[in-house]
Parts: C-alpha cells; structure tokens; sequence
C-alpha cells in the first residue's frame, strides 16, 4: 500500500465522492491534508500568508485510495501537471 508524504501529487479516487487531486500539504499520523486550490490573499489581508489554500483530510484508512502521480522538491518547487 503507498503511503502518502508532504508533496506527493496524488489522485484520490473515493466510490462516494468521485475523485479530487491535488498535493499532500501536511501528515501526521492521524490524517493527511491534500491541497486541491490555492489563491492570492485581498491586498489588505496580505501578511505572512500570502495565499488562502484549500485543503481536503484524508484519513488513513482511506489511503488505499490514493494513486501516486509525482513529487516536488517543496512547496516552492513547480511541477507541470499534465
């Protein structure tokens, strides 16, 4: 079975809830966050985040559902997706 880490690309295929990908922002042992949409902060709201990330969790038991697709270096490190 894979098991997931920080910038992974994966796809998560869920018979209930149809299939989301995006890349694995944060793991601990009790789930993952799969960051499926990013987007820039209003002006006024810009500090040390500059962007408001849209995540999804994925506990551990549903981490047979994952397909690995790639990884990234960091976060700061682009990837193109096909």
């Amino acid at each position: 079975m894979y098991t997931p880490n920080v910038n992974d690309y994966v796809k998560w295929t869920d018979p209930y809830h149809g299939t989301i990908q995006g890349w694995v922002y944060f793991k601990c042992d009790d789930y993952i966050t799969i960051e499926i949409g990013v987007k820039d902060k209003p002006d006024q709201l810009v500090g040390f985040h500059k962007k408001t990330h849209c995540c999804v969790l994925c506990f551990p038991e549903n981490w047979n559902q994952l397909e690995y697709i790639t990884s990234r270096e960091s976060v700061y490190h682009d990837v193109p997706i096909n």
